[in-house]
Formats: C-alpha cells, structure tokens, sequence
C-alpha cells in the first residue's frame, strides 16, 4: 500500500466556512439570527455573508490581510466571522471593553487593514487610530449601525461607510476564497493578559474546524438548537460556535449586553435551549433578584476559570443543566470537559457539583492532556494531590504567537504545548486545575491551591465575589490573603474575624486566610477574569495602617476618590515617576506611595491617606489605572 498518497480528492483542506453553504441548502428557511424585532434565516445568512466577503475583496482586502471587528454579539459580529475569512482574510476580533490604548496597539500590531466598528465604539476606535505614528497607515473603518437600539447616531464623516451598504453593494454569487492549505491562518485572537501582557494567538482552519467538531459531539449539541449569545463572540470566537450553530441549523439570539434580567427574558420568549458563559455569568444570573426557576432546562457550557462548586450547585438549582470545560485562547476554545458518568446522579447534590467543578478528560478529537511535574517532564502521580502543569497536544491547539517566536518557542516544546495552568489528576483520570502557576501559594514549604481556598469562601452565604493571592510573610514566607466583595442587601455583614473563623471550621489551619480585605468590586480583565496580579501587588504592600489604591485621572485635574470610576484601564505613562507627586494641591514625598509597571501598563498605589497621581502635566489626558 506503499503506493497510496494522498490526492486532491482526498485531500480538501478542512474549514469550518463550508457550514454555512451547506445550512443554506439544508435549513434555508429556518431562523439563523434573531436580534430583537429582526430575524434572518439560513439562506438570507448566507447570501449576506457572501456579499460582505465580496465587498472587502472589492475594497482591495486580500488574503493574508488581517480584518479586524469591534462589536458586541449582534448579527453583524456573528456574519462576519463567515465573511471576513470567506474573503480570504484573517479574522481579528477586539474586546469591546479595551481602551483606545490598548486597542491602538493591537491594529498596529496586527497590521489591520478595515476595522468594522460597533457604533457605540467608534469613539474609542477613532481616538485609538488618533495614536498611530504619522508614518503608519490607518485601517479603513466600517460603522456597524444598530436600528434595534434607541440612541443617537454617531456623527460621521463621509467616509465611513456602513456594514449594510456593504451588504448591498456585494455580490451574492461571489466565489468565497477556500484556503489553499488547512493550516493557513483563519483568525488572529489577542489573549486577556491575566498574567502577562496579551499575546497574538493565531488559530488554521483546520484548528478551528477541529475545535467545533469536537465541541459539537462533546456538548451533544441538537439539530436546531436555539443558542443564546451571553458569552462574547470576541472571545476566542465564541468557542467556535458561530461555525457550529451553522453545522447543525441552530438559532442564534443575539444580546448587545450581558444582563441577568435580559437573559432569563430572552429564554422564556424564545424558548433558549443552549448557552455558554463564564462562571461569572453563572454567579451573576443566580445572584439575580430575577432568579426563579426555569420553566424548562436550559444547557449551559462554562469555561474560563474553575468555577465554586456552590455556584454550578445554585445554577442547577435553577433548572440550568450545567457543563464544565477547560480551555485557552490557544485551544480555540474548551478542549477538555468533566463528561458525566450516570452513576454519578446518584450521588448527593454537593458531591455532584464538587465532581462537576473538575476540568474532566479531552472532548473528542482532541489528542491528549497531562499534568508533568515541572522540574523532571515527567507525568505526576494519579492521586488528585500531586501538582504539575497542564500540557495539552492536539488539533486545535494554535500555529503560536504573531511575532513572538520566543514566546512560542517558550510554551511549545517537548511535543506539548505548556498551559501555565497547575493541576493533577484524580485516580479516575479527570483534570482538576488548581491554579495558575503564578497563582499557588507557598505557605511553610506547602503548596496551597487559591482556587481551593475560594471555594469554601464561595460557601460563605455574605460572598459575592472572592480572590486569593499570596502576601509575604516574614515567618511562613507567603500566606493566603483573601480578597472579598459581600452580596447587596445584608442586614449584618461579616468581619475579618467571621471570614477567618469559617474557612477554620471548613480546612486545613494552614489554608485558612491570615488577611481578608473587603472591596465593593474585584478587578477584572474585560473577559470577566479577576486580576490577580494586581491583587497581588496590593497584598505585597499591606501593612498596619492598610494601603488604599487611589483613583483618578492622571494630571493635574483629577477626580476624587469617592466621585471617579472604581476601574480605568492603563496605559503607559512615558513621563518618570517623581519623588514629589501631585496629591489634591498638595506635594508629598515618594515614601507615600508605590508604583508598579507591568508590560505597556502601570498602577500607582497609596499607602497611607493621602491620594497619589502621577506628576501633572497639562496636556496629559491619559488615564492610569486607580483602585
């Protein structure tokens, strides 16, 4: 059989884009999008698509060319995640909730193009090209436009044109642009930066074909589900599920915003079968005052972060039917998940969510998972205590970073792609990541998983959020410091020493929380993760008389704490840190505060009482990152 190679009959690169000729054929006439007053079908998708993908062809897009969108999920969003690769070019989705900074430096870096924006963000995309270098060229900007939403339109100039005018100007029989090779790049996501600062992730089409077929038998999801959309498109594209929903005919809802009230309206007017969402959205929907029990079950896939126990035990509660996974940027989506064994239904409700909060096994057709020690490479024990990292190997696992061979080169080695993330695996052989690397606490020569001690502080009937990082400690070297927001409404509300005295009661002494700071909100990176590191730096400084993170615009006008908004992303402030600082209208000395930089961005704290800005400048309008 030596003789038989491969031939181009055999040979068709895998894509995902050919779902969406074949759900024109097969459910043509079946709702494809809803949004609102607006549905569109299967075969009015398709032609729309194939219309968009020729008007960016007639604009001199051209494959290879990265197109970038900044949207929330409406049908524009979903469209072009077909469009902009039938093309042929390389699809860039941007966080909505990124600052201009932030988003200037990754248009530049990516080298976009167009950019298609949301009209609620074109404020921020045109302040965000205002920062290209002369000598960069500009993308061309294309307005989303919304009739469904009740707001002024954005003032434009002439030339902006509008996503629709693309959509009539283009060509239904447009021959869409089929890969020459599965491995040729289809879509360029930017990670959240949790850890470091975000890094471009370039997904094939054949990744991206893989990771939805995979997720599509994995999640047993039916012909003609009806999907709602509460989890971002932007992030990691959905979890492949804009190409899945076309595979089997499914109905997409579209949200513009992620509200608990919104959701559980939109379920029981359109009858949602299916929906993903990170455990935040999960706590948020049972936090809800408009929590009630679901007429009829509701699949919900989470993925994103270990999610508390507690918290798939209030959603089930609720009629949600939950599913757990695990995943990166660099995956494509969640490429392992806790597949359920009957017998398990069997067991008491806590112990089913307790088994339900692991990461599980590799869905199907993805290759293989491990947790190595990180020393020796080696595999570690099946015990469910031994720690190591999580390695994954498989058809969805990204081609590496744009323009970071050495940070590719550096999780890319040994045949396995190093997630960062610490884990073991149980006697069973199901994962249960216990932390980032960056995240575990080492407390007297032990390992202390952060994730462990949240869920118990998860329990706490007052917590509405909760963190764990390490804080230095003189005698054990690190120490837990537990970091929580309380639930609205509490007529009594706990102390330190409350907090304290129930972790005692439900673990090991040397897990139990030596520091608990209260905060009405945690920081979060805009994909809903907390921010750790800088929970970390805070801890770092604690003492006696309590840092307090100051607020404010960076300048010589700035707002007062109690007035500003609790959260500003931050940008890089070029000007040097000065001994004296502009304080109200008063200078201190350098001895009240710290600043820490971190990639393109820096955090300025306070450690007494004073609120510390960086030095005025007049024409500095820049925004600093302010607790």
């Amino acid at each position: 059989m030596e003789e038989l190679k491969p031939k181009p009959p055999s040979s068709c690169p895998l894509t995902p884009l050919g779902f969406l000729e074949r759900a024109a054929t097969v459910y043509g006439d079946c709702p494809s999008i809803v949004y609102n007053n607006t549905t569109y079908t299967w075969s009015q998708t398709h032609r729309r698509c194939l219309k968009v993908a020729s008007s960016l062809s007639s604009h001199g897009i051209k494959p290879g060319h990265v197109v970038s969108v900044v949207a929330p999920n409406v049908p524009a969003m979903y469209e072009l995640q077909f469009a902009v690769p039938m093309s042929g070019a390389i699809l860039n989705n941007i966080n909505t909730r990124l600052d201009a900074q932030t988003i200037s430096t990754l248009l530049r870096h990516c080298e976009s193009k167009l950019v298609f924006v949301d009209y609620l963000s074109l404020d921020v995309i045109r302040e965000a090209l205002s920062m290209f270098p002369p000598e960069t060229p500009c993308p061309t900007l294309v307005l989303i436009t919304d009739d469904e939403e009740e707001a002024p339109p954005p003032s434009l100039s002439v030339d902006v044109c509008t996503y629709e005018s693309m959509v009539e100007r283009g060509d239904p029989e447009f021959k869409w642009v089929q890969p020459q090779s599965e491995w040729d790049p289809v879509v360029l996501n930017y990670t959240s930066g949790t850890t470091s600062a975000p890094k471009g992730v370039v997904q094939s089409h054949r990744s991206t074909f893989t990771m939805t077929i995979g997720s599509l038998i994995d999640w047993s999801l039916p012909k003609q589900a009806v999907y709602l959309w509460a989890l971002p498109i932007f992030h990691a594209n959905g979890w492949s599920y804009p190409w899945g929903l076309a595979a089997i005919g499914g109905t997409s809802i579209c949200l513009r915003r992620v509200e608990a009230p919104t959701i559980y309206s939109l379920i029981k007017r359109h009858g949602v079968t299916h929906m993903c969402g990170a455990p935040v959205v999960l706590n948020m929907l049972t936090n809800s005052p408009n929590a009630e029990r679901l007429q009829n079950p509701v699949q919900i896939l989470t993925a994103g972060a270990p999610p508390p126990s507690t918290v798939l035990f209030r959603a089930e509660s609720l009629g949600f039917v939950v599913s757990h996974g695990y995943g990166l940027t660099e995956t494509a989506g969640p490429v392992t998940s806790c597949a359920w064994k009957q017998k398990w239904n069997t067991f008491p409700a806590t112990v089913r969510a307790r088994l339900k909060s692991r990461q599980g096994v590799p869905i199907v057709g993805f290759t293989e998972m491990d947790v190595v020690h990180p020393n020796t490479g080696k595999s570690v024990e099946r015990d469910g205590v031994s720690l190591g990292e999580v390695v994954l190997r498989g058809g969805s696992v990204m081609l590496g970073y744009f323009k970071d061979p050495l940070g590719t080169s550096k999780c890319m080695k040994d045949g396995w792609f190093y997630t960062g993330d610490v884990g073991v695996i149980h006697s069973d052989g199901y994962l249960e990541v216990k932390d980032r690397s960056k995240d575990v606490i080492i407390s007297g020569g032990e390992n202390i998983s952060s994730v462990e001690i949240e869920s118990v502080l998860y329990t706490h009937p007052a917590v509405n959020e909760t963190a764990v990082v390490a804080r230095p400690d003189e005698f054990w070297g690190e120490s837990p410091c537990a970091f929580v927001s309380l639930k609205n409404g509490l007529s009594k509300k706990p102390g330190e020493k409350d907090i304290i005295d129930y972790c005692r009661e439900k673990m090991a002494r040397f897990m139990v929380p030596k520091t608990v700071v209260f905060k009405d909100e945690l920081p979060k990176t805009s994909t809903g993760k907390i921010q750790k590191y800088l929970l970390r730096e805070y801890a770092k400084e604690l003492n006696s008389s309590k840092v307090k993170m100051a607020t404010g615009k960076v300048g010589s006008c700035f707002y007062s704490p109690p007035y500003s908004p609790r959260w500003l992303q931050t940008p890089f402030i070029p000007t040097p840190i000065s001994t004296s600082m502009c304080i109200s209208m008063h200078s201190f000395n350098q001895s009240t505060y710290f600043a820490k930089k971190r990639g393109s961005e820096i955090s300025i704290f306070q450690k007494n009482q004073a609120t510390v800005l960086h030095q005025p400048c007049q024409s500095c309008n820049t925004l600093a990152r302010f607790l």
